[in-house]
């Protein structure tokens, strides 16, 4: 789920409806982990599918998994304009009145390299954290998310004023190509290029302090065969 967007809707919505004052960050979170509990396990009985491209590539970085260059080739765009559809439909099917709780995704509001450092720095934050906690952590899904989910809000409150953020290519490039207010260089540097590269460097981290996942369980066997 776009965590990023999900959040800014949440304190819409909480505003707009509500006549709550305190604190929003539990209810933003519990509105966010509810919706994200529920995809993640669609998509697993879809037989794993993703929605945000930087996933695939660090798995694929780290040597977590049975993707391979081509299969990424194919994915990706594949993502890009699944997103783009989802927010052509999400926006033709909202009613009017309630467009704006829809928000207008990620936005660039700084110059072009800071921006660029901003959300690849993000990205790699949020990937390595992946990384770590399905690789490394707990297996449960159920208390994955939770973490995943508290840890990618903490990141969307921190690159609020940079670039949206996005952490996620095919989201930027969704909301992009409704409203037509990203260039050609902001989406290709801020959005593609610059968090592509920060999720291959998490995942070169990741390896550099752990392993390679497969490397790993394939010195085990041979330990055990020995």
């Amino acid at each position: 789920m776009k965590i990023g967007q999900s959040h800014r809707t949440s304190h819409f919505v909480i505003e707009k409806y509500t006549q709550y004052e305190g604190d929003r960050t539990p209810i933003v979170y519990a509105l966010v982990l509810v919706v994200n509990l529920v995809f993640v396990e669609f998509s697993f009985k879809l037989g794993g599918p993703a929605w945000n491209p930087t996933a695939p590539v660090a798995f694929y970085a780290a040597g977590a998994s049975d993707d391979t260059l081509l299969t990424l080739l194919v994915r990706m765009p594949a993502m890009a304009a699944g997103a783009a559809a989802g927010v052509l439909t999400a926006t033709s099917l909202m009613p009017a009145p309630y467009r704006p709780l829809m928000g207008s995704g990620p936005n660039l509001k700084t110059d072009l390299w800071t921006g660029a450092l901003a959300e690849g720095g993000l990205t790699f934050a949020i990937n390595l954290i992946v990384l770590y906690v399905v690789l490394r952590g707990t297996s449960n899904r159920f208390l994955q998310t939770p973490l995943i989910v508290a840890c990618a809000l903490v990141l969307v409150q921190q690159g609020a004023k940079y670039t949206g953020p996005a952490m996620n290519p095919s989201d930027a490039f969704g909301w992009a190509y409704l409203n037509k207010t990203s260039s050609v260089s902001e989406q290709l540097v801020v959005y593609w290029l610059s968090p592509l590269l920060g999720t291959v460097a998490a995942a070169m981290v990741f390896r550099g302090v752990f392993g390679s996942p497969r490397d790993n369980a394939a010195a085990a066997a041979k330990a055990k065969e020995a």
